[in-house]
Order: structure tokens, then sequence, then C-alpha cells
């Protein structure tokens, strides 16, 4: 049915429960044709029972359309998927993230960079996501988790399967670290046709893309255009004229990618749209709460809040881990997640290499 089509039946009919029950004539009221219909009802009950096998691992989850916990930056994107599978922490897909990709046949210089950037961006508190692919995809991964940080992979197959074969070790490490995520079910083999499908949620669940090196014909590109239609900043780094992977980059800049040399530069850009994610967090967090903590405030009021009170008292001017955060305040990964988010952009908390948060001197 595809994830469009399959979230407005959602809607249509008050969600998957009344989707799954609805009788056959008002599955065709909802705009399914009746080859559709003996599909959706007369499913493989072997395939079912493999997903719901899968799911039975204490790090897989399946987050769907309905659910609270889907990451709110994907849920606006033109087509966005009706559900993730997620080998990890599903809460990673609610922190600030830089998508960070190029060529798979990088330059040394294109290597240098891929690594340099990466690790200063994932040091500076942003999650660095990326496709798992050979060179820039697997070197952005690699610096994230070597600084001690979290990343996330959105793979073009099933989860059961690792493609390509020689990022199995890296695979091992993001889920243990961070999230692997896909659309589809285990199961689904790598097809060409998956990939620029993965893309989408690449740049969907990222405040922005950056793109280290990339030919003329690289995928690379259609992935840096989905994100301009997807309302996100693109960033790309300029090379040497005489370089064929940076000719992709200077097509970017020159169709309005915004040319940066620095962090600094991403970050300043970038700060916006992470307030825009911490107010969903904060939505999500607090429906219908108001007042001291909404985006325009100067500043959070915390003796008017007793869960950032809570956090507060957890907080000391040395850096502290994340998990050490979590379990002394009682609160969730996720509520501790918005508010750090909430804190750092108000310049109250710093992020450090690692996880680690502290006050800010």
């Amino acid at each position: 049915m595809g994830g469009a089509r399959l979230i407005r039946l959602v809607e249509a009919l008050g969600g998957i429960d009344g989707a799954v029950s609805a009788p056959h004539a008002e599955l065709k009221r909802a705009g399914l044709d009746d080859t559709t219909i003996d599909a959706f009802r007369n499913y493989d009950s072997s395939l079912l029972q493999s997903d719901t096998e899968w799911l039975t691992a204490s790090t897989h989850h399946l987050l769907t359309w309905d659910s609270d916990q889907y990451p709110a930056l994907l849920r606006e994107i033109p087509s966005p998927p009706a559900a993730l599978y997620i080998d990890g922490d599903p809460d990673v897909l609610w922190q600030p993230q830089i998508a960070v990709i190029g060529s798979r046949n990088p330059s040394a210089g294109g290597r240098d960079n891929a690594l340099d950037f990466a690790t200063e961006l994932a040091r500076q508190g942003l999650t660095v996501t990326s496709g798992m692919a050979s060179g820039i995809d697997s070197i952005a991964h690699g610096a994230a988790l070597d600084a001690g940080c979290r990343t996330v992979a959105v793979a073009g197959t099933g989860l059961d399967i690792v493609y390509p074969a020689s990022s199995r070790e890296l695979a091992s490490n993001i889920r243990r670290k961070g999230a692997l995520v896909s659309e589809f079910p285990p199961g689904t083999p790598a097809r060409r046709k998956n990939f620029p499908s993965r893309n989408r949620i690449i740049s969907g669940l990222s405040l922005g893309v950056l793109v280290i090196e990339a030919g003329l014909n690289s995928g690379t590109l259609i992935t840096a255009r989905m994100a301009g239609n997807q309302g996100r900043e693109v960033f790309a780094l300029p090379g040497s004229i005489h370089n064929p992977m940076s000719k992709g980059c200077h097509r970017l800049i020159r169709e309005g990618a915004r040319l940066v040399e620095t962090v600094a530069q991403i970050m300043e850009e970038l700060a916006p749209m992470a307030g825009q994610l911490a107010g969903e967090l904060e939505k999500q967090l607090e429906q219908g709460k108001q007042g001291s903590l909404e985006i325009g405030a100067q500043e959070p009021q915390l003796e008017q809040d007793p869960e950032y009170r809570m956090l507060w008292s957890c907080l000391s001017f040395d850096p502290k881990q994340v998990d050490s955060i979590i379990e002394q305040s009682g609160l969730t990964a996720r509520a501790v997640s918005a508010m750090l988010l909430m804190l750092e952009l108000r310049g109250k908390v710093e992020a450090h290499p690692g996880g680690a948060y502290s006050r800010k001197k």
C-alpha cells in the first residue's frame, strides 16, 4: 500500500485497530480496491509471525504512525513512513540530529573532513545520522562513536540484514550506543529502489544535512534535494576544482546549499530548528502545559516546574552522564532529553563528549 496510503487509511478509520477490523465495504469507501483489500485481509501469517518474533528482543521496537514516540520532525515530511522498525534506543530519535553523507569512495581529504566534522558535531551535542554505507557514511558513524556519542543509522533493508556486510561490526556498535532504523520489515533484502526511500528518512529525522563529498552522479545529491524539499538546511563543503568528488558539492552550493567551512557555521544555522524540536518534545511530554517553558520565554523558570527542579538538582559543574541523570532524577529518558535540550538552548547547561552534561559556568 505504501506508507502515505496506509497513514491515510489509519487516520480515516480511527487508528490501526479500526483499519484492521473494518469491514470490506468500509475499506472500499476509504479508497482501497478489491485487490488491495484482499491482500490486506489475507496476509501472509508466516511473515507476521516472523515480525512478532523479531519484536520479542529487548532492543527491538516498532514505532507506528499513531505512537506518541513517533519522531516529530519525521512526521512533518511530505511522505513519512507509516512505521519504523528500531534496533537500539528509540528515544535517540528525539535527539537533535544532523545527517552527514557523501561519497562511497571519498578522497583522503574527504575522509579527513568527514572524521573532523562528525567528531565535532557529535561533541557539540548533535546526534550524527547517516546510512551506514561505505565511505563517508561509515566514517561519520564511527567518528561519533569514537567521540563517545550516539549515532543513528537508517537502513535500506530489514534490520536482520546488515548491508553492506562489511558494516556488521559498525552496526553492532550503533545498536549498543544509538539506533538502527528501517521502514522495511525483517527479511527485506537490499534492493536498489529501497535506498532513495531510505534517504528521505535520513534527512527527515535531521535538522539539516551536511554533504562532505559527492560526484555529479552521486545518490547523495538526491538526498540533499530531498532535504531541501522537506524544509531542512543543506550544507556543503567546498573543495578543489580538480577533485571530481567536489563537483557535486559545488553544484549544491550553486543551487542554494550553504557553503560551510566550520562546525560553528552549521550550529548557528541549526539553532532555530533545534528550538522547534525542543518545543515538540515539550508538547509530547506536557500536553496542555503552558507558561514558563515556552520557546518565547527569556529563560526556563526552574522554580515553577518540579521536574526541572529535580533535573537541576542532579546537575553540577562537573560533567555527568545522561544515564546517571536519568537514574538519579527518576525521570524518563525522553523527559530528560527534552529538558536538557531546552536548557542547552537557553545557555543553562553545556554538552560534553560522551553524552555528558553539566551546569554552564
